[in-house]
């Protein structure tokens, strides 16, 4: 049985690897930023955001409730457009 300790280093450890590839989601975001300004597109899609959203809920195996990884996963594509926005200034 693990102890409290064992399930606080694991979610750091687990914490480490979101930030991580949150990191890299943003770097790929950043990338998309150009490619969207010369070919006049906006930085918000959001028939692409909906099929971000339902790829997410269709890989979730639980026990986090579909409507929570939604909310997650928009602020997550709030911050990437910032993102975007910022760059583009």
């Amino acid at each position: 049985m693990k102890r409290l300790s064992d399930w606080r280093k694991e979610i750091d450890l687990l914490d480490r690897k979101v930030v991580a590839l949150l990191s890299r989601r943003a770097e790929c975001a950043l990338g998309l930023a150009p490619l969207k300004r010369r070919q006049g597109m906006p930085v918000r899609e959001p028939k692409r955001e909906r099929v971000v959203l339902d790829n997410v809920l269709a890989s979730n195996p639980g026990p986090l409730p579909n409507e929570a990884l939604e909310r997650i996963y928009e602020v997550v594509m709030q911050e990437m457009r910032a993102m975007q926005r910022q760059r583009d200034d």
